[in-house]
């Protein structure tokens, strides 16, 4: 008995017919007759019913039909497994990604995917979520860490929820009480020169009816903290963008919380990888 002849079966059980599951297997009714004869031969029991209108299986041949079924999925599945093997052995992967998250986000991720599976080629390239987004669609990067909500373009995961933060300048002796909008409508900030962020702060911000002072826009993040150490203003930042935070700098929460949502996106029309697949597996798992 062997996988073929398995097929067979299954395969004239659903058809009703040796001419239509030969059709069906690409194979000549006389193989198919063969092989049907051999598994009978071999079981030492009929398992067909022929007929001038077909063949319909016995009872015992329906039973043998519902192991045979289990057997091929399960002959599937491990032809899926070693494939995906096969693909995983010499395979690369292409990450895009902004700076912060790459920064915080992916060294680790990466390293416990390189320990699985250590024959990857995995390249990151950094970018605004503009240029990874478009890294994306030129077919550059397999998959890509963003900001959310994106277009429909993309098929996205959330990962991570990031904090804005007030960073202050270290006072000798910080206040323990909650900033309040008042308070902080007094304070000079440095804004980040960086579309989404800014524009994601000053939202949140108009919503409280609170003058906004701005004395600078940096492009730099590592910048802003500097000179928010330096006593030249506040700033807001998701966490993740001010880290590390140096002793200098005190880092507060906002009176009502603000936060981004950060992903892993790919292609929506792309179907991924079997390295994607694993590396999105390896994203979505705390450590």
């Amino acid at each position: 008995m062997n996988i073929s002849q398995l097929k067979v079966l299954v395969t004239i059980g659903e058809c009703g017919s040796f001419s239509d599951a030969a059709l069906k297997l690409d194979m000549s009714q006389s193989a198919v007759s063969r092989a049907i004869a051999s598994l009978e031969n071999e079981l030492a029991v009929a398992l067909l019913i022929r007929g001038r209108l077909g063949a319909k299986l016995t009872p015992v041949g329906e039973r043998v039909v519902k192991h045979a079924n289990k057997i091929l999925d399960l002959r599937e599945s491990i032809e899926y497994e070693v494939n995906l093997e096969k693909s995983l052995y010499n395979g690369r992967l292409r990450i895009a990604s902004f700076r912060s998250a790459a920064t915080h986000l992916l060294p680790s991720k990466i390293a416990q995917f390189q320990r699985a599976y250590p024959r990857v080629e995995v390249s990151l390239d950094e970018f605004d979520p503009a240029g990874v987004e478009h890294a994306l669609r030129s077919g550059e990067a397999d998959l890509g860490l963003l900001p959310l909500p994106r277009s429909e373009d993309f098929t996205t995961w959330e990962i991570i929820r990031d904090e804005y933060v007030v960073l202050l300048p270290k006072t000798q002796n910080p206040s323990i009480q909650p900033i309040t909008w008042h308070e902080l409508s007094t304070r000079s900030f440095i804004l980040l020169n960086y579309a989404e962020c800014t524009t994601a702060v000053r939202e949140h911000w108009s919503r409280w009816q609170q003058p906004l002072n701005v004395a600078y826009n940096v492009k730099e993040d590592s910048t802003i903290v500097s000179m928010v150490a330096q006593g030249l203003g506040a700033a807001i930042l998701p966490r993740l963008v001010a880290m590390p935070i140096p002793d200098t700098v005190e880092s507060r929460s906002l009176p009502v919380p603000l936060e981004r949502v950060i992903g892993v996106a790919i292609l929506a029309n792309m179907p991924p990888s079997p390295a994607v697949k694993r590396f999105l597996e390896v994203m979505r798992t705390e450590t």
